[in-house]
C-alpha cells in the first residue's frame, strides 16, 4: 500500500511567521510612506487613512504568504520587500 500524501506542508509555521512579522513591517512602512506622500489630503484625514490602511495590508500579506513555495522563500521575498520599504521610508524622512 502507498502512503497517502498530505496536502498540508510542514513549513506553514515559517510562512505564518513571515506573514505576521514581515507583514506588519510592510504595513507600517507603507502607512508611513502614505502619510509622507499624501500631502494634498487634510492632516486628520491623512492620519486616519494611514491608520486604517495598516490592517488590510497586513492581512493581505499574511494571506499571500501561503502562496510561496516554501517558508524560506516567503522570508526571503517578504524580507527583501520590507528592507526596500523601510529604506524608502528612511530616505524620504531624511530629505
Amino acid at each position: 500500500m502507498t502512503k497517502p500524501i498530505s496536502s498540508i506542508r510542514r513549513d506553514w509555521v515559517a510562512k505564518t511567521l513571515a506573514g505576521l512579522l514581515l507583514g506588519l513591517v510592510l504595513a507600517l512602512a507603507g502607512s508611513g510612506l502614505f502619510v509622507h506622500f499624501a500631502s494634498g489630503i487634510g492632516s486628520s484625514v491623512r492620519v486616519q487613512l494611514a491608520m486604517w490602511l495598516v490592517m488590510p495590508v497586513w492581512l493581505g500579506v499574511l494571506g499571500g504568504s501561503y502562496f510561496f513555495h516554501s517558508g524560506a522563500r516567503a522570508w526571503l521575498w517578504l524580507g527583501a520587500a520590507a528592507i526596500l520599504l523601510v529604506g524608502a521610508l528612511a530616505s524620504v524622512r531624511l530629505l
